[in-house]
């Protein structure tokens, strides 16, 4: 097992709970499998459901070290494996041609590790969680590197040869699903789709990571929020994060404060706003 104290379900939401995350049983049971199995887990959903915030909260709820590749489009080996050091190399040239032996151009010492390699070569004593974030932003060039990656938890670098992982790293794919990813990808991993919490369940998270926080705000908020997310055709609906920091607005303003004067803590698109003022999606709250 490549991560301690993930025993078993109950040890995976614990873990996840010491940080202040509170995941049902799939996703508990999901987390515990993919550390168990050694497979890497894809998490799909809307955007601000808290998918990238379960590699967070595994990684430091285990004393695992968290090592975070964001993709983006025209993402690459040099972004995502290594790259050389271009300026040490000149110098190091530059060197030699004064009669400096600066060594080998191609060497280690030239070398700078980007996150797959720094998974790879962590310490056998160290765990890692590699959280590979918004795969879908990548092209299929990359999916279809990352998929050997995967598959192997090894990189050839041409200069230096094969490097292959001492300890697999413990690996969360996210995806927002802008993009479908290919099946085969798909095929190497768990899946579980994290969706919006349930009211009570997002109470209890306003509570877990505001405490002391009084009921009527954690309820307000997560009834307006409820609300929100009903609207179908909002531009980008308000994930748990919006609703933490909204309740924490009303702490600071007081809680019978007009919640359309703090609209933008949770909505952030004009139109939006708008919509909602029009419709009085909030009166009453």
């Amino acid at each position: 097992m490549t991560l301690p104290h993930v025993g078993s379900v109950e040890e995976a939401s614990a873990a996840l709970a010491s940080q202040g995350y509170l995941a049902g049983r799939p996703l508990a049971l999901a987390v515990h499998l993919a550390v168990a199995l050694e497979q890497p887990l894809l998490l799909e959903g809307e955007a601000g459901v808290g998918k990238t915030e379960v590699a967070r909260a595994l990684a430091a709820g285990t004393g695992a070290r968290l090592i975070r590749l964001q993709c983006h489009e025209g993402i690459d080996l040099h972004h995502a494996v290594y790259d050389w050091d271009y300026p040490r190399q000149l110098l190091a040239l530059r060197a030699a041609e004064a009669g400096v032996d600066e060594g080998e151009l191609f060497s280690r010492r030239f070398l700078l590790r980007r996150p797959l390699l720094d998974a790879l070569e962590a310490d056998a004593d160290q765990p890692v969680v590699l959280l590979i974030d918004e795969i879908d932003r990548a092209d299929d060039e990359f999916e279809a590197f990352l998929l050997e990656f995967l598959a192997d938890f090894a990189v050839t670098i041409p200069e230096l040869g094969t490097i292959t992982a001492a300890r697999r790293p413990t690996v969360f794919l996210t995806s927002n699903r802008t993009r479908e990813l290919h099946d085969a990808l798909k095929r190497r991993c768990l899946y579980q789709w994290i969706d919006y919490p349930g009211a009570e369940l997002e109470r209890e998270i306003v509570r877990t990571r505001i405490p002391g926080v009084p009921e009527a705000i954690a309820s307000r908020v997560v009834t307006a929020v409820g609300r929100l997310r009903e609207q179908g055709d909002l531009y980008k609906l308000p994930g748990v994060g919006e609703t933490i920091v909204w309740a924490r607005a009303l702490l600071q303003l007081g809680e019978d404060v007009d919640l359309e004067d703090t609209l933008g803590v949770a909505l952030k698109v004009h139109e939006d706003m708008e919509r909602v003022i029009s419709r009085g999606v909030l009166d009453g709250v």
